[in-house]
């Protein structure tokens, strides 16, 4: 008897001060409970370590009845049982025998990340009418006729507690134990086995046994629902921030839309507004997409998702949760304006070699993860190919005008592919993880002849990372190392003699250490520090009809320094206080070093079992931004100076019915000082407008300043820079409600809604009825990102019969006219001869593009076999082929009809794919 592998467990740490039951759920690598962003935390089962059998009632033995008494005990932090609740009983004699024998039990205590914790297990008594005095001696006389293992198909697990019957002996059933093995006894000859377990369709096998041979055997048994939505485990488990999202296996890798692809998912949580539907960009609480910080265990992340619509750069198979931060992120994720994601990485698995791979319309790619035992190392390798060019090229080939005699089309490019490694050996009591991982995007147009033109741009990352773990005194501590290159690409050719080839390379060292431990019994400390040193470098090749010429320039040398420090203090059982501060350099070669101190305080406190109140406020900074993060630009523009925003959010958790939880957090975010590269926040940046002479003339366009000299460090002087002054500022401001059912029932879904406004001071020009500029002003208008309200619903839902079905609906209402992708909004009027045309209106007056609706749909169907499943899905992202608006065309005037229509752009992506798992 022991406890079943997928039975519902519930629980609370033994040392917190406030009880809470909160889910958890099982993944490849065992079991998991959301937890802090800087560790996943795995809660590891009890295991039956003393058994306290019932014994059969006297009284019965003439009746001989027979069958299982269910209970569900609550095994404390040390591994016994404190009490046990009947939950099917069979006679009431054999339930009070189950009863009275279950506190005797005893197990290895369940540990959350090592710390022991209580946790409620259900736990079966098989009672059967004892056997006779013969019946006993004769059984024990007998040989072991037939050994073998339990396990179920596909992922191979082995079954624990597996009933095995055979008709020609039914009187002597046998179970599995803790590893699904098992020995019978049973007589020589044909025999019918009949294998039964919960969670599993019965199997059945026919085998012959000898006399004086035991016959080794692997059954597998199919389960019921391939890979269940299901709550396996209820643990506690300490939050110490204000907003958090979490989210685990199937929420990461089975939402409609997102390809299968964890991080992707994060755009369809409260807070996420998106530049244009599809492009996987979050614009987070009002800020710029670049503003968000991405990391993977710690590395930071310089780009996360391929070609914009594409998947994000590391294999889904390596995530394991994903932490999103929309707002105050703790002080460990520094360097950032916005919100931060973290996906956490699966913990190696240690028992046998598992792998997988997949096939759709966009990519390939495979998963591969195998042990060695002797040495206790674990080796895990991935990679993605994308196939999309030959795709695209065969449509652009039909589609394209035939080419002139003697010449070939130029080639449409769409390319990408992605690396990972990972080595993780045991050390003593530690770790030591290597992981490398890199990605690589290509896009443009590629001559197929020497006559053609050729665009084409690339950006690529490698990183290297060393980390090791290892308990230090009470604590932890983590120590890991980073090499990176990144590079970005721009190659244009117009034959004969004109080319042009751009390449920036970003070389980085980074290093960073942790420590945790308790300080006390409700005090603990959290401390780390990280340097980033950068060198980017320009590769500059030009060939004009007089000459070709190539040159390489180191343009910035520059290195990031922070440490960081952060204590949860529990002055009562329903009260937390977390302080925190990080204290952060910015030096720039030559001459330039930014200090700044941000401190930081998240407060909660627990009303009652229900529902916890929260608040926190910090500071933040950033070096400018551009509108996505690319090489040079974080530390090349250092010279502008720093952004600086501060964040101050308050909000509710609340345990709902049915299983239900509801969160609320409003927010308001100061931008102190921003710096965005970007033409948004002034209009005059890059345009070219005419200005009537009779009119007075707009001010000078402001400039920012003109600093630095040349050293010996080869960097180029920046006195002679003429840069428009980008600093502005501005604030935004929401609220945010997350309706969450998490796994379990067979289903998961959500419900999240943002109500918010981000603006930024804008100059801007004023024109006069006819369209001519008469002037500059300024003011606080939305972001050019800004989305009023975004809703969107999330249901998935798997059948008995592993049939998965869900969708995603999706609104957000439309962005100011501002003409970021296409035309600002016009007005009918006059021109100069009195002639109806479109007038430009000045920006503080435009309108809002038309709201925006979409459908997203996923179905899929799995097969078990063996030692594999395979899963078939269909995933379409804006299955109505709704069509969003980026702007309107304006046409006519000049004696010619006026006309408005919508450019729109209906961005389908649907994904046919196979995928097997061994």
């Amino acid at each position: 008897m022991a406890v079943p592998p997928s039975a519902p467990a519930r629980g609370d740490p033994a040392d917190a001060g406030v009880a809470r039951e909160e889910d958890a759920l099982r993944t490849d690598a065992g079991w998991t409970v959301e937890g802090p962003a800087d560790a996943g935390p795995v809660l590891l089962p009890p295991a039956l370590l003393g058994d306290s059998p019932a014994p059969y009632p006297p009284a019965l033995a003439g009746e001989r009845v027979e069958g299982v008494v269910r209970l569900e005990l609550l095994v404390d932090a040390a591994g016994e049982v404190e009490s046990a609740t009947l939950v099917d009983g069979v006679h009431p004699l054999l339930d009070r025998a189950a009863l009275h024998a279950a506190p005797g039990l005893r197990f290895t205590p369940a540990t959350l990340d090592g710390v022991p914790v209580a946790v409620r297990v259900f736990f079966e008594y098989r009672f059967e009418a004892p056997l006779t005095a013969d019946e006993r001696r004769e059984l024990a006389s007998r040989p072991v006729t037939l050994r073998g293992q339990v396990r179920t198909k596909g992922n191979r697990r082995p079954i624990v507690g597996a009933t095995l019957i055979s008709e020609g002996a039914p009187d002597v059933p046998v179970q599995t134990d803790v590893e699904g093995r098992f020995e019978a006894r049973w007589p020589a000859g044909e025999h019918r086995v009949r294998v039964s377990s919960p969670g599993h369709k019965p199997g059945h096998f026919r085998e012959t046994l000898e006399d004086g041979e035991a016959l080794e055997v692997v059954y597998g048994l199919e389960p019921l629902v391939i890979n269940p939505y299901e709550t396996v485990v209820r643990g506690d488990r300490e939050r110490t921030e204000v907003s958090r999202v979490t989210l685990h296996d199937a929420e990461l890798r089975e939402v409609p839309g997102t390809m299968g692809d964890p991080f992707r998912v994060v755009m369809l949580l409260p807070g996420v507004g998106s530049m244009l539907s599809g492009v996987a960009y979050p614009v987070v609480r009002g800020s710029q997409p670049s503003s968000t910080g991405y990391f993977l265990d710690g590395i930071r992340v310089p780009l996360l998702f391929h070609l914009f619509l594409g998947p994000a750069v590391i294999h889904p198979d390596f995530i394991d949760a994903i932490d999103f931060f929309p707002g105050s992120p703790p002080p460990q994720y520094g360097r950032l304006l916005g919100g931060a994601i973290e996906g956490r990485l699966t913990r190696p698995r240690d028992d046998r070699v598992h792998g997988s791979a997949y096939a759709d319309l966009i990519n390939a790619g495979f998963f591969l993860e195998t042990p060695v035992k002797s040495t206790g190392t674990n080796v895990s390798v991935a990679g993605r190919y994308s196939y999309t060019p030959w795709l695209i090229a065969l449509a652009a080939n039909r589609l394209q005008d035939p080419p002139a005699p003697g010449r070939l089309n130029p080639k449409v490019v769409l390319d990408f592919w992605d690396y990972q490694l990972r080595v993780e050996q045991d050390v003593g009591k530690g770790k030591l993880r290597l992981f490398a991982f890199g990605s690589s995007d290509t896009f443009g147009s590629e001559a197929q002849d020497a006559f053609a033109d050729t665009a084409m741009q690339s950006i690529s990352f490698h990183r290297v990372d060393l980390r090791h773990r290892h308990p230090v005194g009470p604590g932890e501590l983590e120590l890991a190392a980073t090499w990176g290159l990144d590079r970005f690409g721009v190659v244009n050719s117009n034959p004969p003699d004109d080319a042009t080839e751009i390449f920036i390379d970003q070389s980085m060292w980074a290093a960073r250490a942790g420590y945790s431990l308790p300080l006390g019994k409700d005090v603990g400390l959290r401390a780390g520090a990280d340097v980033d040193h950068k060198r980017a470098i320009v590769d500059l090749f030009e060939k004009n009809p007089d000459a070709q010429q190539g040159e390489v320039t180191p343009v910035a040398l520059a290195t990031f320094a922070g440490a960081w420090a952060e204590m949860v203090w529990r002055p009562d059982p329903r009260w937390s206080l977390v302080p925190g501060l990080r204290v952060d350099n910015y030096h720039l070669s030559p001459g330039i070093d930014r200090r700044v101190v941000e401190p930081r305080l998240t407060v909660r406190h627990q009303l009652n079992d229900r529902l916890v109140l929260k608040g926190g406020m910090g500071l933040f900074h950033q070096p400018p931004t551009s509108l996505i993060s690319l090489p040079v630009v974080d530390v090349g523009s250092l010279f502008l100076g720093l952004q600086q925003s501060a964040q101050f959010s308050m909000g509710a958790e609340w345990k709902a019915w049915r299983q239900l939880d509801v969160g609320v957090d409003v927010y308001f975010n100061p931008m102190v000082r921003t710096i965005e590269l970007t033409p948004f926040s002034d209009e005059s940046i890059g345009d070219d407008v005419e200005v009537d002479p009779q009119l007075p003339k707009p001010g000078p366009r402001r400039r920012g300043p003109q600093v630095l000299e040349d050293d010996d460090l080869g960097i180029p002087g920046r006195d002679d820079l003429d840069l428009p002054d980008f600093k502005s500022h501005g604030v935004a401001y929401g609220l945010e409600l997350l309706i969450r059912h998490p796994l379990g029932d067979n289903w998961f879904g959500w419900l999240s809604y943002t109500l918010q406004r981000s603006t930024r001071r804008t100059r801007f020009h004023r024109y006069d009825a006819e369209g001519n500029v008469v002037g500059e002003a300024a003011a606080d208008l939305p972001f050019t990102f800004d989305q009023t309200h975004i809703l969107n619903l999330v249901l998935s839902y798997k059948f008995s019969n592993s049939v998965t079905l869900g969708g995603v609906l999706h609104f957000n209402t439309g962005r100011p006219e501002y003409g970021t992708l296409g035309t600002q909004t016009h007005r009918e009027g006059m021109d100069s001869s009195g002639r109806p045309s479109w007038v430009k209106v000045d920006r503080d007056r435009v309108d809002r593009l038309p709201p925006f609706l979409r459908l997203d749909l996923r179905l899929s169907k799995s097969w078990v076999y063996d030692t594999f499943n395979l899963e078939a899905y269909l995933d379409m992202l804006n299955v109505t082929i709704s069509q969003e608006t980026v702007s309107f065309e304006y046409d006519g005037g000049g004696g010619r009809p006026l006309s408005k229509k919508p450019v729109s752009l209906p961005i389908v992506l649907p994904i046919l794919g196979v995928k097997g798992r061994y």
